[in-house]
């Protein structure tokens, strides 16, 4: 009886383990997947971004759209990205390399940042740069608030993804602030992106391994095309 109890208890424990795939970690017994990141560099241009060949997935959003919180529990790391009280903290490219081929990059939110007039500048004509000429991207995770919708700036983030050829992601976040009578007009707000929406949630973890498995499959799908592509 007692060896059946220590068997029992034994299979409850859940142990983390490496997959065949790279920059995938998951919870043996629960099924649950995260991405291993890890923070590389920060960057305030273009120019002074990594010089590699990974493939690169940026999340862009605004600044209370939750970016860094979501990057953590995507990663299942608390503080991998710094999470402020104060919306606008991350005012650099930030890169986090995923395995051996893969990386997201953590841009600057746009909108509610408190911060000169000239900084705001800056930081925009640093990010349009950044997205009309960053040669590794090959998608874009666009973060809106689900309660919100999209506005001007990410129809016109999403003009500019379709333009360059990138892979448009489009994250809903916040969903568990969303009633189950809100759910539906929500979502139909979203569909002048022209992109399913993915209802994510940092809290209840709604849509996280759905937004996981595309990061992850984007990443795999370029690097096998690179293969065949002479340059």
């Amino acid at each position: 009886m007692r060896a059946n109890r220590r068997l029992a208890g034994a299979q409850s424990v859940v142990i983390a383990r490496r997959t065949a795939r790279p920059g995938v970690l998951t919870l043996r017994g629960r099924g649950i997947m995260k991405i291993r990141a890890e923070f590389v560099t920060s960057a305030p241009s273009l120019r002074e971004c990594p010089r590699w060949d990974r493939v690169e997935v940026a999340l862009v959003g605004r600044s209370n759209v939750g970016k860094s919180s979501l990057l953590n529990a995507l990663a299942g790391v608390h503080g991998l990205a710094r999470v402020s009280k104060t919306p606008g903290r991350t005012r650099s490219f930030n890169f986090f390399a995923v395995g051996d081929s893969l990386a997201i990059d953590d841009l600057p939110g746009y909108g509610y940042a408190k911060m000169s007039r000239a900084q705001a500048h800056r930081i925009s004509a640093a990010m349009q740069d950044f997205l009309a000429r960053r040669a590794n991207l090959s998608g874009l995770v666009l973060l809106v608030d689900s309660r919100r919708g999209p506005e001007a700036e990410e129809l016109e983030l999403a003009a500019m993804a379709r333009e360059r050829g990138l892979v448009l992601i489009v994250a809903a976040t916040k969903s568990d602030k969303l009633k189950s009578s809100e759910r539906a007009r929500a979502l139909a707000r979203f569909s002048a992106l022209d992109a399913e929406p993915i209802l994510c949630s940092t809290l209840s973890g709604e849509g996280l391994d759905e937004l996981r498995r595309r990061i992850l499959a984007l990443g795999r799908t370029q690097t096998e095309e690179q293969r065949f592509v002479r340059r």
